[in-house]
């Protein structure tokens, strides 16, 4: 492992050194997957988190979006129980309760409010138990940077783009993103992963250099998001998680390359190609 004045990059050998757990048994055994988010314009971003959670691994998979999506997302995704936010994008007593049991819950993907996105998430970590991981996306990253305490020492994984990341800090990272991926990191006593830079707290870096331009593509941050929920769902820790979720969402879009170019895929072609990613290693 590195120590915390450099960055280890991130290869099939150090991950091979690093396997994930390989839990036996039923669908219980990876975990339960909690994806909250989903507004009304943006369902389809709790879609990709959700399948790209269970093609990284997870066992059993819970969506919670605007409630007038959730049927149809029910169709889209058969694999997934689908319930619904009330009106005004607060929690339902059912989603309290599936939080009360997820293992992992993955917060914001799709969300459009950051003020309801405060409100959700206080309800929902609330209910969740403490043992239960977190994955942070997109307005819960926004909540987060309003109300710091929220997490309250969980065990959680943030996953901000370059504007997320600003707003967190209250400035803009700059040019050293790991310098502000570790400065993340030890203000929110959790694992960070920042445009390919992952940093725990009081702890390790990793850098991982397969990232390219086309994965700056609508979704895919969704996508990134749900294989580190689907990775943490089947045993990882949350910096193994973000480790390897950030080698497979880029090694994904190389894989996609010889078809589409460097950029022109989609973020759902992207989860297609996870599994497979994983298991070459």
């Amino acid at each position: 492992m590195p120590n915390r004045s450099e960055e280890q990059v991130i290869t099939p050998a150090l991950l091979r050194d690093w396997p994930l757990p390989d839990p036996q048994g039923g669908k219980e055994s990876r975990g339960t997957v909690l994806v909250v988010g989903g507004a009304r314009c943006t369902p389809g971003a709790v879609l990709l988190a959700g399948v790209a959670s269970l093609r990284a691994g997870a066992g059993r998979l819970q969506l919670a979006v605007a409630a007038e999506s959730a049927v149809p997302l029910s169709i889209a995704v058969p694999e997934a129980k689908v319930v619904g936010l009330a009106p005004d994008g607060a929690p339902t007593d059912e989603i309290l309760g599936l939080a009360g049991s997820a293992d992992v819950i993955a917060l914001g993907p799709g969300l459009d409010d950051v003020d309801h996105t405060v409100r959700l998430m206080r309800a929902v970590l609330a209910r969740a138990p403490e043992e239960t991981a977190l994955v942070l996306d997109a307005y819960a990253l926004g909540a987060l940077s309003k109300e710091p305490g929220l997490l309250d020492r969980r065990r959680a994984v943030l996953t901000p783009n370059l504007v997320e990341a600003a707003h967190l800090l209250g400035r803009e990272p700059g040019d050293d993103l790991a310098a502000a991926a570790r400065e993340l990191a030890e203000r929110h006593h959790a694992v960070v992963s920042l445009f390919g830079h992952i940093a725990a707290p009081e702890g390790p870096a990793w850098r991982e250099e397969s990232g390219h331009a086309g994965l700056g593509t609508s979704g895919s941050g969704d996508v990134r998001a749900g294989i580190v929920a689907g990775l943490l769902g089947r045993g990882a820790d949350p910096a193994q998680a973000a480790c390897w979720g950030a080698y497979a969402h880029a090694v994904s879009g190389l894989r996609l390359a010889p078809r589409y170019g460097r950029i022109g895929f989609l973020a759902r072609e992207l989860v297609d190609e996870v599994a497979s990613t994983i298991a070459s290693l």
